[in-house]
């Protein structure tokens, strides 16, 4: 016996479920965000450290 809620389940599987468009969307736009982050916390961990070394090197030649 079929109930409403397999029928419902079933219809919305063969109306939605073979497009996956959107779902590869917010994927890559979430792999797009987390590599941002990762760039934007390296970025800033590294230029304080480059710049820490220049300061350093740049003191020591001109002395």
């Amino acid at each position: 016996m079929v109930t409403s809620f397999d029928f419902i389940a079933s219809y919305l599987r063969a109306r939605f479920g073979d497009d996956e468009r959107g779902a590869s969307l917010v994927e890559y736009a979430l792999l797009v965000a987390l590599i941002a982050v990762v760039c934007i916390v390296a970025v800033t961990f590294l230029g304080t450290s480059a710049s820490s070394k220049f300061d350093k090197v740049g003191q020591s030649i001109g002395a």
